[in-house]
């Protein structure tokens, strides 16, 4: 479904707008006290008709926004599905503490600076239909993905293995095209039994990985059940795309655990319900304009620095996210170790803005118009709208086209937008800066969805790849990322916080620095006085 957006009709809903134009007096932007006074209603009526718990059947219940759209980490590349494939699949490597490489599955030595040899760590996990990860699989699942018949979006930067040996059943070599410092960094895709690889086993639905968690079904679009190996405890994932929806099932204890993709005054008032914990951190989700490069408008970059000028970025984050979230000037935000601290960015600055559509051609009489493209979410729609009162504050004709999850992403994979707001969840190494940006990553190699070409940001990615001395390779990779706030792929907006909110009917979940789901690995039931003792037993074996 599709449903073409008026935004001019929602902001004649109130008087003001963002800065003296949209920021009430009350400190709220358009639209929020409107949707404020609905979800007080809904509460109400919560209240009155009850919102009752039903019987616990321990399993929890995960409250998702979106559901997995691939369930194969060869494929994945949303944000659901890579935060659970994450839970049944093993990778070799892993990230620690200043996004630094640490072993997951293996441990790595550099026999040259094309060669590096990885050996599993014993016990080798099983996988869920019994037999043992070995060398043969990891190898197997890397072919797979460097094949060019398979189509994998994440083949790109994986190109500079050359060969793959497996000397013995716990070791593989890797063989590269030219030395790499970041090498081990980019083998963090889940392993796949390599006879089913070789059967063609369909992952994407039926996955089968080594990880903590085992699936155990799909029953319908809505849902996904997978089960903890350790001792059973069933996770249930559902897609319930409407926040308030969703919140109320929190309430309602009909779900138990929710994290992200909510309104900010949604958290709000949850954290302050009784019987529901929230936790909250610093995130480094970079939310982003994207554009397309080969559009008449959009391609020029005057327009692309007129609409940086024109958002104003710190109001919308203090009024509109209250607060949880920080101003980004690139992807990486300034503690990782490849982030730039002191990169300039783009002021508010509605004059410059008009000024530089002037240099591009366009006046009062002939106004640039541009498609923005966004999901179903309503509060994104709120974020699209304010955006699209700011854009026509200096003289943009902003269409908002509002598309369910599934048809909005598969637009912008396959290059149909003109200008389209989403974010980069999770990203750990630089690597994604040739994945994302680099001129040979066109869908379906790579994620360069607005054919951004750049010779300069392709030679500082090949630079940076290529030097084998840490300091110099950060030296590179600010550089490049000044070239591309300077040429403006992307429009950089914020890093949003992370937030998780909880029952207490479970306790021990803890909310990761990326925002992935490994805490469900740690979550229990609060064991309950009226539970049968047989029960309890069950539970707590």
């Amino acid at each position: 479904m599709t449903i073409s957006f008026d935004g001019y009709r929602y902001l004649s809903l109130v008087r003001s707008t963002v800065r003296s134009h949209t920021i009430s007096r009350t400190g709220c932007l358009p639209g929020l006290q409107a949707g404020w006074a609905t979800w007080m209603i809904i509460i109400g009526l919560c209240s009155l008709f009850g919102c009752t718990e039903p019987l616990p059947d321990h399993t929890l219940r995960f409250g998702l926004a979106t559901a997995p759209t691939n369930l194969d980490p060869r494929y994945a590349t949303d944000a659901t599905s890579a935060r659970l494939n994450r839970l049944m699949y093993s990778r070799l490597v892993d990230f620690g503490e200043g996004t630094i490489p640490i072993p997951a599955l293996a441990t790595w030595r550099e026999l040259s600076p094309t060669h590096y040899r990885f050996d599993l760590q014993e016990p080798r996990p099983l996988f869920h239909n019994g037999a043992q990860l070995s060398a043969n699989d990891v190898k197997a699942t890397y072919a797979s993905i460097l094949n060019p018949d398979t189509a994998s979006p994440h083949r790109g930067i994986l190109q500079i293995i050359t060969r793959m040996d497996t000397p013995t059943e716990t070791t593989i070599d890797f063989f590269l095209a030219q030395p790499d410092v970041l090498f081990p960094g980019y083998l963090v895709i889940g392993i796949l039994p390599a006879n089913l690889i070789a059967n063609g086993h369909p992952f994407h639905d039926r996955p089968i990985g080594s990880g903590p968690f085992q699936f155990l079904e799909r029953p319908d679009d809505t849902r996904l059940v997978i089960e903890r190996r350790a001792d059973g405890q069933r996770v249930e994932f559902v897609r319930i795309p409407d926040p308030t929806v969703r919140t109320l099932k929190l309430l309602a204890k009909e779900i138990h655990l929710l994290q992200n993709d909510l309104p900010p005054e949604l958290v709000t008032y949850l954290s302050a319900r009784e019987g529901i914990t929230l936790q909250q951190r610093q995130g480094a989700n970079f939310a982003y304009l994207g554009f397309n490069q080969l559009d008449p408008v959009v391609g020029q970059k005057p327009v692309r620095k007129a609409i940086a000028h024109a958002i104003d970025r710190e109001h919308i984050i203090q009024f509109v996210l209250r607060g949880r979230a920080r101003v980004a000037q690139a992807l990486f935000p300034p503690e990782h170790w490849a982030g730039h601290a002191s990169l300039p960015g783009y002021t508010y600055d509605p004059e410059e803005a008009k000024r530089l559509l002037k240099e591009a051609g366009f006046d009062h009489d002939h106004r640039p118009t541009i498609t923005y493209k966004t999901s179903t979410d309503p509060f994104r729609l709120r974020l699209a709208t304010i955006i699209q009162y700011q854009l026509d504050q200096v003289g943009i004709d902003v269409s908002i086209q509002s598309h369910d999850w599934g048809t909005f992403y598969g637009d912008i994979k396959s290059g149909r937008f003109q200008m389209y707001s989403l974010a980069w969840i999770g990203v750990k190494s630089p690597d994604i800066f040739r994945y994302a940006f680099h001129s040979d990553a066109i869908p379906p190699v790579g994620a360069n969805r607005g054919h951004y070409a750049d010779a300069m940001a392709d030679r500082l990615m090949t630079q940076a790849e290529q030097t084998l001395d840490r300091q110099e390779q950060q030296t590179l990779y600010r550089t490049l990322q000044a070239r591309l706030l300077d040429t403006l792929p992307y429009v950089p907006l914020w890093f949003e916080d992370h937030y998780s909110l909880t029952s207490t009917s479970i306790t021990g979940y803890q909310l990761s620095a990326d925002g992935n789901y490994d805490g469900l690995s740690q979550v229990q039931w609060v064991a309950s006085p009226s539970l049968p003792p047989k029960l309890v037993t069950r539970l707590y074996p």
